[in-house]
């Protein structure tokens, strides 16, 4: 063994084993994780591959319970038939392994292509030489693929991304609860919203309001896990023409249209609520869009069960807002899944409800009923109105776990 202190960073070691303190309690069981694996591995059988190399957000951390950081630095999930394991930035130390199912191996600095050394010796150490690598091209940027292909230029990369998202669309018993509980404290913070909702408040100031409460409530929820990512848009006056418009320094004028969207985010699973108010009372054309809207929000609850097709709900939807002249000022899609998803990572596509999406509900599938209609600057009633709910499906019933009320009878805000 060689004592020397190294001089130069061409003598520092290229991959380190860090593991620092205890495993720390994960969100799920390890029987869930594995559960999760087996179906990962009988995707590796079907496919004749002898590892699978992640490397999404979502990826790792359905199949890890890991949630990285990039700044610009590469992770992986390495998983063959045996077992699983990370491959971490040192700059992350010994975190990685403390929150994560399985090994890892944690790269350094020292040299450029680290990261693709320990994609190579984590398959070494494990004895498998790989003839086909399964790799998620839906979230693996061109240079990234090419650069792992140069680590193993005698494999050959496959897509293993949709049949991973068909996968993740089902949830399990453990998923479904850290679902529910997601909606309960997305429910909380809108509480907290409605209460900090008042003429000459900013929009920002509003939605502080609301993450700090979700906030406080996931600590409470999930006492030794992260606490990370967890955000609000509250949007007002013409601000809510887009689902995705952050809050801005505008104060709140009564007469405005508002829109509340919460975003609690519990271990890197993704709720939301999302629901249309105004501040005093709505003029003739607004509460008009505004109970149309409802309309289709309730239908859409009605339709979603076993057996219904994305595509046909869309359809069916399309009805009410073709009746009433208002197809056109539709926004997006009806509805997701939910789960390992976030604004910046993540998206199982296949459950969407949209006209190109053919996919049939099944039980353990959940999803989102939100119609947007917007109504641009100087028409009647301008703004954009959304509501959203969250609907879990099971073999005998539809359960809405969203309890925060909506349309004009409850969300009309006088203050």
């Amino acid at each position: 063994m060689n004592n020397t202190p190294a001089t130069d960073v061409s003598e520092l070691a290229r991959l380190k084993v860090m593991h620092n303190g205890q495993k720390e309690k994960l969100t799920f069981s390890d029987t869930e994780f594995e559960r999760r694996l087996d179906g990962l591995r009988r995707i590796m059988a079907e496919k004749d591959l002898d590892a699978v190399v992640l490397t999404s957000h979502h990826g790792i951390k359905y199949y890890s319970d890991f949630l990285y950081t990039t700044f610009g630095r590469s992770y992986a999930l390495v998983v063959t038939a045996q077992d699983s394991v990370t491959v971490t930035a040192n700059i992350d130390a010994g975190m990685p392994w403390r929150t994560s199912y399985g090994e890892n191996i944690v790269y350094t600095d020292w040299q450029r292509d680290n990261y693709y050394f320990a994609l190579q010796e984590a398959l070494r150490q494990r004895g498998v030489t790989a003839r086909r690598i399964g790799v998620e091209d839906d979230a693996l940027p061109v240079l990234n693929r090419q650069r792992i292909q140069d680590a193993f230029p005698d494999a050959a990369l496959v897509d293993v991304s949709l049949d991973s998202m068909r996968q993740r669309m089902f949830k399990s018993a453990e998923e479904i609860a850290v679902i529910k509980d997601g909606a309960r404290i997305g429910d909380l913070g809108g509480e907290a919203i409605r209460d900090a909702i008042r003429e000459g408040v900013t929009e920002y100031e509003v939605a502080l309001a609301g993450t700090e409460a979700m906030i406080h409530q996931i600590a409470r929820t999930f006492p030794l896990r992260e606490v990370r990512d967890t955000w609000v848009w509250f949007q007002s006056g013409l601000n809510t023409d887009g689902a995705h418009n952050w809050a801005t320094t505008r104060r709140l004028r009564r007469g405005d249209i508002l829109s509340l969207n919460c975003f609690p985010m519990t271990s890197g699973y993704y709720t939301a609520l999302e629901r249309t108010l105004f501040l005093g009372e709505p003029d003739a054309r607004s509460r008009e869009l505004w109970e149309i809207n409802v309309e289709v929000h309730e239908r859409g609850q009605e339709l979603i069960k076993p057996g219904a097709v994305c595509k046909d709900i869309a359809h069916e939807l399309n009805k009410i807002y073709v009746s009433h002249g208002l197809l056109a000022n539709r926004t997006f899609g009806y509805g997701h899944s939910f789960g390992v998803l976030s604004h910046y990572y993540g998206r199982e596509a296949g459950l969407e409800l949209r006209e190109d999406i053919d996919t049939v509900l099944e039980p353990g599938m959940v999803v989102s009923m939100e119609p947007m209609i917007t109504m641009p600057e100087g028409q009647p009633g301008a703004g954009g109105y959304r509501e959203h709910d969250i609907l879990v499906i099971g073999e005998d019933r539809v359960e809405n776990i969203t309890r925060f009320p909506y349309g004009p009878e409850h969300n009309i805000i006088d203050a």
